[in-house]
């Protein structure tokens, strides 16, 4: 080994093996206990014979505990990652004290902040907290709550993405020129023109002229809104909440509100680690946004990027593992992913890069605002770069020809890289709309990241139906077509079957695959005019056929209920007791199915679901809440003397009667009530369900139900043979009497 950097007992080794091979992970570890008894902090880079492969080997310790962060690069590899690590790693000379050093405390912070930590900022979180209500406050034009809560959330999306590429310098004037206050001064023009124009002359202009269709721009559009590529990528078509309301209004006020906020802080699109407090980059808006949504009533929570890295890296990594080892002798297998990256044979460089990594079907099936779908998108990236350099040395003309070729047609590799990874690997469900398109924006940001100037922008990937709202643990796994399509028959109402289509329920799910692949893959085949009324047109006939095919789906999933024997239990509310009064039971119905949003995993994911037998890799971590209501936090919405935590139970129980004697509260908790029943007897009976209750020595064990033990559950049933799974989970699942039937 030799010491080629060392700042105030930090240092950092370079190390070579006798035979000139980079050793593997046990040596590595091995070698780096050895180095730790003669310095503690250190950072180990392994190097092969011809220093064209390189490991960096970092331990993160804890107290007694110890950590190992390897970071593989080769030749060729695109150095975005490593050169972020490197940047926030670095020490100007100008910082070093009179005797050349600089506290230890600092240099151990900065290479734990290059290597291991995500940075969030909770005064940008409450700033957003406040911006969304005043948003929420001044839309005009939807009358519905919900739905301009929802488009909040969509407008001020959008902003902050046209604010991400402004500042990278992206957005042009007219005359060709970057401008880093686009938005800016863009309103002031605006206003020089009129009041409360800029949103609905300029904006929408922006959104649904400038991004949705291809350049040229006509006059007027160029005048109005400058030099702007085409990106697309569904964040600007028309979203449902304006197709349906079109008179949508926003005044001037609220955007200047908003910009003066984004400028308070710097915006990169760099996710690596940065010590600046007041940089906003994407891995921020995911825990901005993952706080932000209602965190109690739907089980989001952030996860640290230390435990999405290492779930995706032991997934994944055992993933590709197992299938590039698939008919190999034992001594010549791969036991880690940076010995196949630097060591694979030009034959399995081919099958990795042309077929395996492809075809990889990762799901996040409760993904919220898609931290484990950008973190598998980092860990693909890391396989992806390697391969793809090591594939540019290898000297094999097939692999020259085919990366050649990719050079030839993308002006930026690792934009071409991290979209084909978006595209055709990474998917994700989750119960609220909302979280869904932020996990779709937070890979476009992942994706724009990549390039360095305006020219290496493609238009982004269409990724709606990767990615998509529903409830994960109710629907439909497998759609029984004879059933479907007996069902059919009886159905009247239903859209799609009124005009006269005979066609049979594998017939409609194949046509449906087939617009949403041409949906995929077709804004650069788009032109001018079309690229955006064509592709808008696609998704909206796409949409028909899934909401058509919802009834006949749902239709189905009442049968099963009903052949369960599950009821509707309606809740009722004694005004004269202040309590709960005798539930009122009825049949259920369709309507009762569609306000479960149920989710239709073998209609939805029908060529993973039952061509392949589900996904190769899930990587998740679900709720862990008990299934049952929860007054006090329900409750919470309509009183903040409830929503204050250390409230006595006596004291809640007072204020709850106070506030049922109000009819709209009391109708609203008694809907709220009567969710419940009918879904748990669903949970308790479901032969999707059968190992959520154990039997122990005769007697039930473990009867509350846990979304967790759910999940986990309904994740064995998506995985197919073979496939990895990787659960943030309690640790009581081991241990727990009533987790033993799941266990086993």
């Amino acid at each position: 080994r030799r010491e080629i950097a060392t700042v105030s007992g930090v240092v950092v080794f370079e190390v070579t093996a006798a035979d000139g091979a980079i050793p593997d992970a046990t040596l590595r570890r091995q070698i780096a206990d050895d180095v730790a008894a003669l310095h503690r902090e250190n950072l180990l880079i392994f190097l092969d014979a011809t220093r064209t492969s390189s490991v960096w080997y970092w331990v993160k310790r804890d107290g007694t505990r110890a950590a190992p962060r390897s970071h593989t690069y080769v030749q060729g590899q695109p150095g975005d990652v490593l050169i972020g690590k490197l940047s926030a790693m670095f020490v100007d000379i100008a910082e070093l004290d009179a005797a050349g050093k600089l506290e230890l405390v600092e240099v151990t912070r900065r290479v734990k902040q290059a290597l291991d930590v995500e940075p969030v900022t909770k005064k940008f979180f409450s700033d957003f907290q406040g911006m969304h209500r005043t948003l929420l406050d001044a839309i005009g034009g939807i009358a519905d709550e919900r739905e301009r809560r929802w488009y909040a959330s969509v407008l001020l999306n959008r902003l902050m993405f046209v604010y991400f590429l402004q500042k990278r310098g992206f957005l042009r004037d007219q005359a060709g020129t970057d401008d880093r206050w686009y938005l800016q001064r863009r309103l002031a023009e605006s206003q020089n023109r009129g009041p409360d124009r800029f949103y609905g002359e300029f904006l929408r202009t922006l959104f649904f002229e400038g991004f949705a269709r291809q350049e040229p721009h006509d006059p007027p559009t160029r005048a109005l809104i400058g030099q702007v590529r085409y990106l697309n990528g569904g964040l600007f078509l028309r979203h449902q909440v304006e197709q349906s309301h079109p008179g949508i209004a926003v005044p001037d006020v609220v955007f200047e509100r908003i910009l003066e906020l984004f400028a308070a802080y710097d915006w990169s699109l760099d996710d690596a680690p940065g010590g600046n407090e007041k940089e906003i980059n994407p891995a921020v808006l995911g825990y901005i946004f993952e706080k932000y949504i209602n965190q109690k009533a739907f089980g989001a929570y952030y996860t640290r990027s230390e435990i999405t890295e290492y779930l995706c890296e032991q997934t994944i990594h055992r993933l590709i593992l197992d299938q590039i080892n698939l008919g190999l002798p034992t001594n010549k297998q791969f036991t880690t992913v940076g010995d196949l990256l630097l060591k694979a044979t030009a034959a399995q460089l081919r099958t990795l890069l042309r077929r395996i990594l492809p075809d990889l079907r990762l799901i996040d099936p409760a993904c919220g605002s898609g931290a484990f779908l950008v973190a598998a998108m980092r860990t693909l990236i890391e396989i992806y770069g390697g391969l793809f350099g090591r594939a540019k040395l290898i000297n094999d003309a097939e692999l020259t020809r085919w990366v050649t070729q990719i050079e030839r047609d993308h002006p930026n590799i690792r934009y071409y890289i991290r979209k084909q990874i978006i595209t055709n690997n990474l998917f994700g469900v989750d119960i609220m709309a909302e979280a869904t398109e932020i996990a779709r924006l937070r890979l476009f940001l992942a994706l724009v990241a990549t390039a360095d100037k305006l020219e290496d922008l493609e238009p982004l990937p269409n990724i709606d139906f990767n990615i998509l709202a529903g409830n994960s643990l109710i629907g439909l796994l497998h759609v029984n077509e004879q059933q479907a399509d007996a069902k059919r028959q009886t159905m009247q109402q239903l859209t799609l079957f009124e005009t006269g289509n005979r066609d049979s329920y594998r017939q409609l799910v194949a046509e449906k695959n087939r617009l949403v692949t041409a949906y995929r893959n077709v804004a650069e085949r788009l032109k001018g005019e079309d690229a955006s009324t064509g592709l808008q047109a696609l998704r909206d006939q796409i949409q028909t056929h899934r909401a058509a095919a919802a009834g006949l789906l749902d239709a189905l999933l009442l049968d099963e209920f009903q052949a369960l024997g599950i009821r509707y239990e309606q809740a009722t509310w004694d005004i004269a007791t202040r309590k709960e009064g005798k539930p009122t039971r009825r049949p259920l119905t369709l309507a009762d199915m569609r306000d479960l949003q149920p989710f239709h995993w073998g209609y939805e994911f029908d060529e993973v679901m039952n061509e392949r037998g589900g996904f190769d890799a899930i990587i998740t971590n679900p709720p862990w809440e008990v299934f049952k209501p929860n007054g006090k936090e329900f409750l919470g919405d309509y009183s903040d003397l409830i929503s204050k935590n250390k409230m006595l139970i006596k004291d809640f129980e007072q204020a709850q009667g106070e506030l049922l004697q109000d009819t709209e509260t009391r109708r609203a908790w008694e809907e709220y009530l009567s969710r419940f029943p009918y879904q748990s007897e669903y949970y308790r009976s479901a032969p999707q369900y059968r190992n959520q209750i154990s039997i122990v020595n005769g007697k039930k064990a473990g009867t509350d139900i846990n979304l967790y033990k759910l999940f986990t559950e309904q994740c064995y049933s998506l995985l197919r043979s073979g496939g990895q799974c990787g659960l943030v989970i309690p640790s009581g699942i081991y241990t727990d009497l009533g987790t033993k039937q799941l266990r086993e």
